[in-house]
């Protein structure tokens, strides 16, 4: 009736009791110990790592090496107060990492909390309660109603067990297990009862298995890799420019400490200390944007990864679907109507049993009440040999009948249906299951009358309401959608086709065997999962492997899911998502959990990520920019002119007017990319090199006009350069921000703008008052002013110039729309 077949084939019981080396009648107790030392515990194996270790790794790698080495500069010149502010940007970054480490721990917690506590076993010839963790492959087990699976288990006798493995392998519906069937750890017994033999525990079991894919999937983001490219070039830049200004002042004689003094100072104006805090409040500030969204997010780096995001692996089952049995369409024999027949299948349910096809057809009554007009005397449940249930029902005036409803070709038998009517019902289920539509044919019979065949019910799990506007949006921010499902081909197709994705649902079986590696598939086979709209008869593994031969692809993959079956996936997923209502394990797993039912708003979110995504390129551009600036004109300023252009302390205020308030960029308006966007860093580095250099020339045209036609002193010059440099930054940013001109829209968010305003007052106040900094005339103050206006258009200029060099045919607007148009013509039904 409308089941599920296992995916494992069932074993003779001898075979099955000859390679377990086990009896019917179970284990001695001494045979279980020896047993239990020789596979270990029943539970999900756990590695020990030091925590002193774990915590010292993260202030072990490149970034953090630099912020170090600032930290220990700066207490080599007593420079306290630089190596607090240091010594705190290194635990924040130290504290980011070690939270994120956490997530593969609580998945794996997740999951081993699934696993059955207690466990009831024949040994020693008696029956009695043994702990989950202490049973053995051979131990013979009893499972009944409501309980977990503690083990994977092969069935030896009993009538049947109904076991919901939905959250393991994805199949929507409770599956039948007969004699010889294998039972999974972390499956539910929903009905029946059956004594079966422990075939794998621990890690050895479906269960355990999908743990380990947990624990091994996952890996640097594109984030954490775009962060340790533009650290890398900015140390490696800083220290190269710092080696040249300490040989030539030592060639020139003046004091090491003095030059190791200044050098410190310019190392950390000039390294990105602040960057990855920067960026991670840029994505924090986002996280909780998106919180209100109704969408958590249990990673930062998966906010950059989401803008990316081109792929969307989608689970079926209570995801695009409700996860909720629905009567479809009925074809009438000998019913006189829709009702009629509905409600004899009606009678022929318990509601008391739970069973999802039993409510779904109460469910499709359209008055509950008329079933107070008979009495149900006695049901016979569904069970895999009958493939039918049966109720005995007496009506009003004591008039007896009996009614049926079970698997259809079954009850064509028990009517002996022949000629046209049987040629008319097997095309009618024919046509229902190459639609992936199950199907139930009903029956009744008066007395100890013959049966009469009444009609055929078709049941389907329909899709949420949003499902196809989401897949639609998603399709239109250049995210292709393909559906990941434990159930059949046909029934993925039907339900793409209601959605308006491809019919291009393949069985997960041509893509993987029993011997494959799931991690390397292979370029042919990666390219035909590239291919397929989506995939079907799914298992845990197969999940993981297509998520990863689509990365391997190049493609940015996210991946829904609910289940433990999930778990590896989501991890492996450059974004994860756990929809409303998932399991622990898949929480824990994923990198965003959604509170809400249904899809809609993960393209909410791509849209934010993508907004987030422009905030973090643009100040990457800037730090880069920022330090090229400053640190390429300080020293090519010292080499030219013999002299320091800025004093140390002009250089901390620097870092203090540009760095603190740049903060403000996490809340900036920014341009909203219709396409996936990622890291370009061709493009980050060209502009910021250009940008930079034109920064320089700027700072030497205002240096000479200070020295050469206002004649100012050495200090002057100073404050003069300081000035220049610091009204400067913000309006660097203000030209990094946008890819098109500063001054159209999208314009700056207040709180930018604010910051700017008054960073560049106060340092205007510091020189025109000469505070920390020797005094300038308001006169030479406005002229500064007037210079770096006009520069901003000429840097500006030439930032429009890279793009337009670096841009892409896909980078236009006309070439996208036309893109868009074709996919349409191509792929109507996309």
């Amino acid at each position: 009736m409308a089941e599920t077949a296992s995916k494992t084939p069932p074993k003779d019981i001898g075979t099955i009791l000859q390679e377990l080396h086990a009896t019917p009648e179970g284990l001695s107790s001494q045979e279980a110990e020896k047993r239990l030392d020789q596979y270990g515990p029943n539970a999900l194996e756990e590695k020990e790592v030091n925590p002193l270790l774990k915590i010292l790794g993260y202030f072990w790698g490149p970034i953090p090496w630099m912020i170090e080495a600032a930290a220990v500069l700066s207490a080599v010149v007593a420079h306290w107060a630089d190596l607090i502010i240091i010594l705190i940007l290194l635990v924040i970054n130290a504290g980011i990492g070690l939270f994120e480490e956490h997530k593969a721990e609580n998945a794996l917690a997740a999951l081993k909390n699934k696993l059955a506590l207690k466990a009831r076993a024949l040994r020693d010839g008696k029956w009695g309660p043994v702990e989950a963790k202490n049973l053995v492959p051979g131990d013979v087990i009893r499972l009944r109603l409501g309980d977990v699976i503690p083990a994977d288990a092969a069935c030896l006798e009993g009538e049947y067990l109904s076991v919901d493995q939905a959250a393991l392998t994805g199949e929507s519906l409770p599956v039948s297990k007969k004699k010889g069937d294998t039972v999974y750890s972390g499956s539910v017994a929903k009905q029946g009862e059956m004594v079966a033999v422990v075939t794998a525990t621990g890690n050895n079991t479906f269960f355990g298995k999908t743990a380990k894919l947990v624990a091994a999937a996952g890996g640097a983001s594109h984030f954490q890799k775009a962060v340790m490219t533009i650290g890398n070039y900015l140390i490696y830049m800083t220290l190269a420019l710092v080696a040249v200004l300490i040989l030539v002042g030592l060639d020139r004689g003046e004091s090491p400490l003095e030059l190791v003094q200044f050098s410190l100072i310019l190392t950390v104006a000039a390294i990105p200390v602040a960057m990855p805090a920067v960026l991670s409040v840029t994505m924090a500030v986002g996280a909780l944007a998106l919180s209100r969204m109704k969408a958590i997010v249990s990673k930062l780096e998966a906010i950059e990864e989401m803008a990316g995001m081109d792929i969307l692996c989608s689970d079926k089952t209570g995801t695009l679907t409700q996860n909720k049995l629905t009567l479809g369409d009925t074809v009438l024999f000998a019913s006189k109507d829709n009702a009629e027949l509905i409600l004899t299948g009606a009678l022929a349910s318990k509601a008391e049993d739970q069973d999802a096809i039993d409510l779904a057809i109460l469910g499709g009554l359209d008055d509950p009440k008329t079933m107070d007009a008979y009495k149900q005397t006695s049901f016979t449940p569904f069970d895999p040999v009958s493939k039918r249930t049966e109720a005995a029902i007496e009506e009003g005036a004591g008039k007896k009948a009996t009614v049926t409803k079970g698997a259809p070709q079954v009850i064509i038998n028990l009517c002996k249906l022949d000629g046209d009517d049987k040629e008319r019902a097997l095309k009618a289920v024919n046509d229902f299951a190459s639609t992936g539509y199950r199907t139930l044919g009903v029956a009744r019979r008066e007395g100890d009358g013959p049966w009469t065949f009444l009609g055929i019910l078709s049941l389907f799990d329909p899709p949420r309401e949003d499902s196809a506007e989401t897949i639609k949006k998603a399709g239109e921010h250049g995210i292709a959608v393909k559906m990941v499902t434990g159930d059949n081909a046909a029934i993925g197709r039907e339900i793409s086709r209601q959605l308006g994705l491809g019919t291009e649902i393949v069985p997960a079986e041509k893509f993987f065997t029993d011997t494959d590696d799931v991690s390397h598939l292979g370029e042919t086979v990666e390219e035909r999962i590239e291919a397929a709209d989506g995939f079907a008869e799914v298992f845990p593994e197969h999940k993981y492997g297509i998520v990863k031969a689509l990365q391997d692809r190049g493609h940015l993959v996210g991946m829904t899911g609910d289940g433990v079956n999930d778990a590896p996936a989501l991890k492996q997923a450059d974004v994860g998502v756990a929809v409303s209502g998932a399991t622990d394990a898949a929480r824990a797993a994923a990198d965003l959990v959604l509170t809400a039912p249904g899809l809609s708003v993960i393209v909410d979110a791509v849209e934010y990520a993508r907004r987030i995504f422009e905030r973090m390129n643009s100040y990457a551009i800037y730090r880069i920019t920022e330090t090229i600036r400053i640190m390429l004109f300080v020293v090519l300023a010292i080499l030219v002119y013999n002299f320091y252009p800025i004093t140390a302390i002009m250089i901390i205020l620097l870092a203090l007017l540009n760095d603190l308030p740049i903060m403000s960029i996490a809340y900036d308006n920014t341009y909203l990319d219709p396409n996936p966007v990622r890291w370009n860093m061709k493009r980050v580095m060209t502009l910021a090199i250009v940008l930079g250099v034109t920064g320089v020339i700027g700072s030497f045209g205002l240096l000479i006009l200070a020295k050469s036609y206002l004649h100012l002193d050495i200090a002057q010059i100073q404050s003069f350069v300081f000035l220049k440099l610091a009204v400067a930054g913000h309006l660097t940013l203000f030209v990094t921000r946008t890819r098109k001109p500063f001054w159209k829209p999208p314009y700056p968010a207040p709180i930018m703008l604010w910051s700017a305003i008054v960073t560049k007052v106060l340092a205007t106040l510091f020189v025109g008052m000469g505070w920390f900094v020797a005094k300038l005339a308001w006169s030479d103050i406005g002229i500064i002013w007037a210079y770096c206006v006009l520069w901003l258009f000429v840097a500006d200029r030439a930032k429009l110039m890279v793009y337009r060099h670096l841009a892409t045919p896909e980078d236009h607007p006309i070439f996208r729309k036309s893109l868009s148009r074709l996919n349409r013509v191509l792929h109507p039904n996309a």
